[in-house]
């Protein structure tokens, strides 16, 4: 019998009801977060809006999309309104670690890096972003992406405060900055993420990073979670061995032939990628104090043509095999994907906030957003029944929102209402002409003071 593909391409557009019902479902979850109805309507609409403006997403397109008159309901949403935004991190975390299953758990954590203009931005100072290619004004955060054999979403996120930033007094009271907050690197804001999920309930994974986590101190504080880990490290780090003390570059230097395996790490767009691996065994140098000593290992990955080196220092209560170490090692690349994703679909870096409580919200929507799509993408590629004998790839979030705003989404108000749409018109460029007429004055002023 054969399927008509018009039919089956029909039936896959089920992904709009999956989107409804996990859409209604986290809604329902996070309500009592929001004492007032008015915040709860606002955080449902501002979630739908972010999926469905294809421009900058900040407070005017959102606000406009939505059907508001001005960008001020969610301004205030942001900056001012009574409502538990650490609760509704917690809840919907938890929520995406329910979807996703515990099937091989790899908590990844990284820092990505948003461009601004000014250091008006709370945490914001020339500083290394890799997201920038090098050293920019940026503001840089560390996230914390829960990934399974099922999927993988961003759960939680920690704004980095560069020293300069943490001890300005007025800078911190201009931006909100709470004052119980204090300077903190990135591995430890990186350990406090660990912290709160291993204390909410997920108490078995795989913890991986790049090498600014690789130190000891960071590598102690997953252990005494009982976590175990696969951390990047640098060429010069030092391991122990029952021979003695070598750099890891040089411990590898007397590897015999026999002792690298080619492995395969994924595909590309030009075939599979395959690197030589080998395990090393060395001392552990991070036990924390009353846990046993664990399997600790040195990971080694080769270039096979190139011949570049790479090393993970891992850890376990118990050996593991090589395929497990290098498969932690290929889905910490996951978080990438999920930046990718969060900032080009749900506008991660788009906020155009400048305040501490602002930022955090608006990282927040934008994460809950995102962990929606990301666990209705991973529902999609787990329903076979709904392709038939049609041969399709899995869906992927930008697909999924294509069919969401199609099928399930709102459609933005300016696209029925020509009226409204003229009107923020208007709004836009009166806002415009205010802002740079004050803008003009100000340099006028501060001219006429230095002569």
């Amino acid at each position: 019998m054969r399927t008509d593909p018009d039919t089956v391409a029909a039936k896959i557009t089920v992904a709009h009801e999956h989107w409804l019902i996990r859409f209604e479902e986290l809604m329902d979850r996070i309500a009592d977060c929001f004492p007032r109805r008015e915040t709860r309507m606002t955080c449902r609409n501002m979630i739908e809006a972010i999926l469905t403006v294809q421009e900058t997403a900040n407070c005017w397109t959102l606000a406009e999309s939505i059907g508001h008159r001005g960008p001020h309901v969610l301004q205030h949403f942001l900056s001012r309104a009574r409502w538990n935004d650490d609760s509704v991190r917690d809840r919907v975390a938890a929520w995406a670690v329910g979807e996703l299953g515990d099937t091989g758990v790899v908590l990844v954590v990284d820092e990505t890096g948003d461009e601004k203009s000014s250091t008006d931005a709370v945490g914001a100072s020339r500083q290394y972003s890799g997201a920038l290619g090098g050293v920019g004004l940026c503001q840089v955060a560390v996230h914390l992406s829960y990934a399974t054999a099922a999927g993988h979403t961003l759960i939680d996120r920690r704004l980095f405060l560069p020293s300069g930033w943490a001890a300005d007094e007025e800078r911190r009271e201009l931006a909100g900055v709470p004052e119980e907050v204090m300077f903190a690197s990135k591995p430890q804001l990186a350990v406090d993420m660990l912290a709160r999920l291993h204390a909410g309930g997920v108490t078995e994974a795989w913890v991986a990073a790049d090498e600014v986590y690789g130190g000891r101190e960071t590598r102690t504080a997953i252990r005494d979670l009982a976590y175990r880990y696969v951390v990047a490290v640098k060429t010069d780090h030092r391991v122990t061995v029952p021979a003695g003390t070598f750099t890891v570059t040089d411990l590898v230097k007397g590897l015999p032939v026999r002792s690298w395996q080619r492995l395969r790490t994924g595909s590309g767009t030009k075939g599979d990628r395959n690197y030589d691996w080998a395990v090393i065994d060395v001392l552990a140098d991070d036990t924390p104090d009353g846990h046993p000593a664990g399997n600790s290992t040195l990971l080694v990955r080769r270039h096979r043509y190139t011949g570049t080196l790479s090393f993970y220092r891992c850890w376990s209560d118990a050996p593991h095999p090589l395929q497990e170490l290098v498969g932690v090692v290929c889905r910490r690349w996951r978080i990438e994907e999920d930046f990718q994703a969060a900032k080009g679909l749900t506008g991660l870096d788009q906020g155009q906030v400048t305040g501490w409580t602002s930022w955090h919200r608006w990282s927040l929507m934008s994460m809950v957003a995102y962990a929606l799509l990301a666990v209705t993408a991973s529902l999609e590629r787990g329903d076979t029944t709904q392709t038939g004998e049609v041969e399709l790839v899995p869906v992927s979030c930008r697909e999924l929102v294509k069919l969401l705003r199609g099928f399930a989404l709102p459609r933005p108000r300016q696209d029925i209402d020509p009226e409204h749409a003229l009107r923020w018109s208007l709004w836009r460029r009166r806002h415009q002409y205010r802002a740079a007429t004050c803008h003009r004055r100000w340099n006028e002023a501060t001219a006429a003071s230095i002569t």
